[in-house]
């Protein structure tokens, strides 16, 4: 029987397993469970992109949206928006919505889908010329295109499929029919191994929020939602460290001594290592805050901030941007100070050498 791991042993389990060797794109993110989050903004790249940064072998920026039309990935939503393997998808759809379409909007929708037909790849400009469907109140407040606003309910019903972005706008085509899962349970049971493959480990809380997230991707089952949690509770591995229920693959055994090179890595504000804001607060013992939507005033430590992970530690965040062709990056440090060790500062400036590679600047 393994020896129960305290809170320095899974630090290290959930930086080793989540930063592997780098490998090819397609394997990374199978890796990753088969899903990597997307974000439009770009501080200086894309969230994505810093992600895979890391886990891919010469990956540049931009390289998942040029390589994209040729890979087995489409966009769509998991518990957020990004890149999904076809296995994943699969277990997601035909997807129910929680927002009622009235048969009025369905016939709009069949409009949307027939101009699609005939366009081929679709970009949602020529839809709406063709269709001049309007205006509508989107879920912001602000206004959108109706043709627009369809597009997108019918890409996360399962409709249609991303061809690629064109200037950053999703150009679509009509997606293939879905087969209905054969168990709606084992496909949930499916769906909650991807995010314990990601995220683990967890501590109980965050199990409970993932598996309730799994719920947007696959609505549908919504009356499944008790009995995937407690399935997945008790096929997962299990430990009480400093009053905290935690849990991992039954496989896997966070005591086992997790290599840690020392190594400098800026992490995307999503970055599995660091995206469950509970789970980084019992790690490392203080908050990390995305501020990208917080009026600047208020701003703790900056726009992008991207979390500084030394080792298996994460002692501060970088603000990173593109001046004139040239990378700034300003440190902040959680004890006001960088470490002591002599190892620390050639591996930041090491890292801040691998972000000006991965962002194709010169000099």
């Amino acid at each position: 029987m393994n020896a129960s791991p305290d809170l320095a042993a899974l630090r290290r389990h959930a930086v080793a397993r989540s930063l592997f060797t780098p490998t090819t794109l397609m394997a990374a993110v199978e890796r990753l469970g088969g899903f990597v989050q997307a974000d439009p903004l770009r501080a200086p790249a894309r969230a994505q992109d810093l992600t895979l940064r890391h886990r891919v072998n010469g990956y540049r920026a931009g390289d998942l949206e040029r390589r994209y039309p040729k890979l087995a990935l489409q966009e769509d939503f998991f518990i957020n928006y990004g890149f999904v393997t076809p296995a994943l998808r699969a277990l997601m759809h035909p997807r129910s919505a929680r927002r009622h379409w009235d048969a009025a909007r369905w016939q709009l929708a069949h409009a949307v889908l027939a101009e699609v037909e005939r366009l081929g790849d679709a970009h949602p400009a020529d839809v709406d010329a063709a269709l001049g469907q309007g205006a509508v109140k989107n879920w912001f407040g602000g206004n959108s295109r109706l043709s627009t606003e369809l597009l997108d309910g019918l890409h996360y019903r399962g409709h249609l499929d991303v061809a690629r972005r064109d200037s950053g706008t999703r150009v679509y085509r009509l997606a293939a029919p879905w087969q209905a899962h054969p168990d709606p349970q084992a496909a949930m049971d499916a769906l909650a191994d991807v995010v314990i493959q990601k995220y683990a480990p967890l501590p109980a809380g965050s199990l409970s929020q993932l598996i309730n997230m799994l719920f947007h991707a696959a609505h549908q089952w919504e009356a499944l939602r008790k009995p995937t949690l407690a399935r997945a509770k008790a096929r997962l591995a299990h430990a009480r460290v400093d009053g905290v229920d935690w849990y991992w693959p039954a496989d896997e055994d966070p005591t086992r001594g997790w290599r840690i090179p020392a190594q400098v890595r800026l992490l995307a504000p999503f970055d599995p290592v660091v995206w469950d804001r509970r789970r980084f607060e019992l790690l490392w013992g203080w908050a990390y805050r995305f501020e990208a939507y917080t009026p600047a005033a208020k701003r703790v430590r900056g726009h992008y901030a991207l979390p500084l992970l030394w080792r298996d530690q994460v002692i501060g965040w970088a603000n990173a941007s593109v001046k004139a062709g040239a990378l700034r990056v300003e440190v902040g440090y959680v004890a006001g100070k960088p470490p002591r060790e002599a190892a620390f500062a050639p591996a930041l400036d090491a890292e801040v050498a691998r972000l000006h590679d991965f962002l194709g600047l010169d000099g």
